[in-house]
């Protein structure tokens, strides 16, 4: 092994880099997770968890990956042979749609290229043409981390109210939450799936489910198979400080650290971040003649921004350059994109000269790759970061 000065660049869309004070707060003695103070730590967690859902209802913390949160999601509102409404904005958009099958759901799955997020459109359209509302939910991620694209929320929850349609609205905010603008209660949203590890800055492990009144109602009714899942007793064990199972008492310590921290910056000071350090990253990649994946510029990403290089480079190979020459993780193409895009990951614990070193080290590997750059792509954001 070889000693290497300086720190690893961490510029993948998550896991993201964990802060200091969020380390230090996780590296708190373990407490009897039946006593008192863990009560408190349990009901201020919650309560501090609210705003950043946008939400005044409940949110379930499960010790789970976001994979796990989907799963309650779906076990929690649904009954085998239900139909769902998704849509392949993206690799996990279809891993998201796999799961709904194994589980015996019957996926009404609406084809896309990845480019795109949801089309309001197509959602009135499929629920227009649902006369008997045989579909009982419709799966939408909002931030897709394969591509960077960014669903439009609002308008997929008001073309479900211009159908009069009763489905339930099931939103991924895994790579938004805590780094894009989200709003639970106002978009009229049932249940939101969030993780830890990307814009809450904390490592993987622990998953969320934000509840509307109406996914609440719903739950009663469905039949999906669930114990670790179900919402009842976990949400009867909260109400005074506790769970069911044993919980992961020193990620909630860092959890309610990380949450402090975007108190303190203030939630829409954080929201303006990403969406600067996003446009700076795009201008960044049409300074060098290249190509941002996300096609629609209502849909770009303040998480994350998707490089598609064109056929004769190789993305994994301008990665690992990057890597071996300059200490620095970048995200790989997934799924279909494999080999064809490289993703950068601006959200989290994030500043101007982090964001600025990321994309020096980008030029320099893509000049290294045999990648024809402008050199005046940096300095665009730079630009941008200066002006802001």
């Amino acid at each position: 092994m070889t000693a290497r000065s300086g720190r690893h660049f961490l510029q993948i869309p998550g896991p993201t880099n964990v802060p200091d004070r969020v380390l230090h707060a996780i590296a708190q003695p373990t407490i009897d997770h039946r006593g008192p103070d863990f009560a408190e730590l349990t009901l201020d967690v919650l309560t501090r968890l609210k705003p950043v859902f946008g939400t005044g209802g409940p949110v379930i913390v499960y010790p789970s990956s976001g994979t796990g949160a989907w799963e309650a999601a779906l076990v929690n509102t649904l009954s085998p042979g239900d139909r769902v409404l998704a849509f392949e904005t993206g690799h996990f958009a279809s891993l998201w749609r796999a799961m709904a099958e194994k589980l015996g759901l019957i996926v009404d799955f609406v084809p896309g290229d990845w480019r795109r997020g949801v089309d309001p459109a197509v959602v009135a359209e499929r629920l227009a043409a649902d006369k008997a509302h045989g579909i009982a939910a419709v799966m939408v991620v909002h931030n897709e981390t394969s591509t960077g694209v960014t669903s439009r929320i609002p308008e997929i929850r008001a073309a479900i109210d211009d159908a009069d349609h009763p489905a339930l609205l099931l939103v991924d905010t895994i790579s938004s939450l805590g780094s894009i603008d989200y709003r639970h209660d106002d978009w009229g949203v049932d249940v939101t799936i969030g993780c830890s590890q990307k814009g809450l800055m904390l490592p993987p492990g622990l998953g969320f489910n934000a509840l509307s009144d109406k996914a609440l109602a719903a739950a009663p009714q469905a039949k999906l198979p669930k114990s670790y899942w179900d919402w009842t007793p976990i949400l009867e064990a909260n109400a005074d400080g506790y769970y069911p199972y044993t919980p992961a008492t020193n990620l909630l310590y860092g959890l309610r650290e990380a949450l402090l921290m975007l108190e303190e910056e203030g939630l829409r000071n954080v929201f303006a971040r990403h969406t600067r350090h996003a446009e700076a990253a795009r201008a960044a990649v049409r300074g060098w003649g290249l190509e941002v994946l996300c096609v629609n510029e209502r849909e770009y990403s303040g998480a994350l921004t998707a490089v598609l290089l064109g056929a004769e480079h190789d993305a994994d190979k301008v990665r690992r350059i990057i890597l071996d020459r300059f200490d620095m993780s970048l995200g790989t193409g997934l799924g279909r994109l494999a080999g064809r895009v490289f993703r950068i990951g601006h959200l989290g614990d994030l500043n101007d000269l982090t964001l600025a070193g990321t994309l020096a080290g980008v030029q320099m590997g893509l000049e290294l790759a045999g990648v024809t750059v402008d050199p005046a792509g940096t300095q665009a954001a730079l630009e941008v970061l200066r002006t802001a």
